[in-house]
């Protein structure tokens, strides 16, 4: 095994930014509760009033917009439950923390680029007068495919709908703009552009429905009861302001990285490429070689990838997003994810591609590539 890891996952969590692990331990030294009116609260309110800023500028919100939760599942669940409509529809390729939040929701397909069909879209919610909440995610985690956002938000309000967009996935990586969009809520994570895992926010557009889900004092406008948590806080704040001002185009480590791997195996797929997408993520098939054997081998030569769908077991289940894009169950099978982030640089690509020319070379004519091609 390679001594030095080569870490391409930034879609399940990006390393934390030196600058907001700084930021985090000096908001941990200085202590102090933002609801409290002596010097030190004082201070910790400045440290959250800063941080709630620079989320805010980071998807083009105001400041009183943003709501601090414990991370993009809770944001998720307080708005598709906040919003408090009867009806609630959702596009069949979201995250599991959207798809679970509530019972009963109706499922908008995709086609087969992972894009919603806007047309289903419009026809289902002309099928109900009852009031409805449409959730459609900005990017997909697994293929990086971005969503029409703005186009389904005009036809969600011309139906008299709300519409909640995760954007947990597209934050620091794209331009988000709330306003822009025209959406009523936004789901956003700290962990995935750099800051501190168990912090998030949910984005509510002024005037928008919310209900609390929870019972407590008047924290974050008496939408989100409980104390703030100050560290991950300021953390998540100047994260948002490292990935606001960064400049970097990680496209083109994408785009060589999936035509080299192509190239090795004229057999590979990658899924969403005929769709706009995010410029750090590859979804890609190796011809008859399952996800976990390539996700295991990669590992040991000191690469982390992910599984197409990794579940919190650990383990590797059918991935949700391909089966709803129309993707041939063997080749969904074999799809791993490849994600890069800030701190990815070229040497990385060019380790990534050569372990996996290496695997496919070595299963490439063995008998466990007969048997799992057949």
């Amino acid at each position: 095994m390679s001594r030095v890891s080569v870490y391409l996952d930034h879609n399940a969590s990006s390393p934390l930014r030196p600058a907001a692990l700084e930021a985090m331990i000096e908001a941990l030294r200085a202590g102090g509760n933002p609801s409290s009116v002596h010097r030190a609260g004082r201070a910790a309110r400045g440290r959250l009033e800063a941080a709630r800023r620079k989320v805010a500028a980071l998807v083009g919100a105001l400041p009183a917009e943003v709501v601090f939760t414990s991370g993009g599942t809770e944001a998720n669940t307080l708005a598709l439950v906040g919003a408090r409509r009867q009806r609630v529809m959702v596009s069949a390729v979201e995250h599991d923390s959207v798809l679970k939040a509530v019972d009963g929701a109706a499922i908008v397909p995709v086609d087969r680029s992972g894009i919603v069909d806007l047309s289903v879209l419009e026809r289902m919610l002309h099928q109900s007068r009852e009031p409805t909440l449409v959730s459609v995610m900005f990017a997909n985690n697994e293929t990086g495919v971005l969503q029409p956002i703005a186009e389904v938000a005009r036809i969600v309000r011309r139906a008299g709908a709300l519409i909640h967009c995760d954007a947990v996935q597209g934050a620091g990586k794209a331009d988000v703009d709330f306003h822009g969009l025209g959406v009523d809520y936004l789901s956003l994570s700290a962990h995935k552009f750099g800051g501190p895992s168990g912090i998030g926010a949910l984005v509510v557009r002024d005037g928008a429905p919310l209900l609390p889900d929870r019972r407590g004092g008047g924290q974050e406008r008496y939408r989100r009861a409980g104390t703030e948590n100050i560290a991950g806080i300021a953390g998540f704040g100047v994260a948002a302001e490292e990935a606001a001002r960064s400049s970097s185009d990680v496209a083109p480590m994408r785009d060589r990285l999936e035509s080299e791997l192509l190239r090795i195996g004229p057999g590979a797929v990658v899924h969403g490429a005929d769709a706009p997408r995010l410029g750090n993520t590859s979804c890609i098939s190796m011809p008859g070689v399952k996800a976990e054997t390539q996700v295991m081998a990669l590992d040991l030569a000191g690469i982390c990838v992910s599984a197409g769908a990794a579940c919190s077991s650990g383990k590797v289940g059918r991935s949700g997003v391909l089966e709803a894009m129309g993707v041939p169950a063997a080749q969904a099978a074999a799809a791993i994810r490849i994600s890069v982030g800030w701190n990815t640089t070229s040497g990385d690509i060019e380790r990534l591609i050569a372990a996996w020319r290496d695997l496919y070379i070595r299963v490439a004519h063995s008998d466990i590539f007969q048997a799992q091609a057949a």
